[in-house]
């Protein structure tokens, strides 16, 4: 049996299971470590868990399986994660939220699922220093980044604002995020 010595107060009695959401670049993976290193929790990227799981990354098996494969893979790593009976902190990849069930499982399985909000001029300036990482914006030209991230944010408003939190990023450090989801975590 796990010591609950070094737990906070908090996670002692009820297992706690944070995900975050939001548009690719709002910060989800840096936030998500920042937090579990500071609660002592699991992190977990999604996209690494099902790179692990399948043996191969995300971009080679939109590349080899296409993207449906990828899409029922996500489903079925998401609701593995959630079935856990552990603390974890998770981060979702940006359309995560906006296919099949996904964002009713993870509202479903915790109530601590944030959006990490950032405007479409912090995304597109974000994005624009990585984007030679990001394979869905790599080859959009500067002058219509901000326009094709928010098309993305128009289609999946709808899933993201599901959340049940919303954290407005914009002008603020990692730290602070922090420090503003701690205060509001159930």
């Amino acid at each position: 049996m796990k010591s609950l010595e070094n737990k906070p107060l908090l996670y002692q009695n009820k297992i706690v299971k944070i995900v975050l959401i939001g548009y690719m670049g709002s910060g989800k993976s840096t936030i998500g470590k920042l937090l579990s290193q500071k609660r002592n929790l699991e992190f977990i990227d999604l996209d690494d868990y099902i790179g692990q799981a399948e043996k191969m990354s995300v971009s080679d098996i939109f590349k080899n399986k296409g993207e449906l494969y990828f899409r029922k893979k996500e489903y079925e790593y998401l609701n593995e994660v959630l079935a856990q009976n552990d603390n974890f902190i998770l981060s979702t990849g940006g359309g995560t939220p906006c296919y099949g069930n996904n964002m009713q499982a993870m509202l479903e399985k915790t109530e601590n699922t944030f959006y990490l909000k950032v405007s479409i001029p912090q995304l597109a300036k974000r994005l624009l220093k990585e984007k030679d990482e990001r394979p869905l914006v790599r080859n959009i030209p500067k002058e219509e980044l901000p326009e094709f991230i928010g098309k993305h944010l128009f289609e999946r408003s709808y899933f993201y604002n599901q959340a049940n939190k919303v954290i407005s990023c914009d002008g603020k450090d990692p730290q602070e995020i922090v420090t503003e989801m701690e205060s509001i975590l159930i």
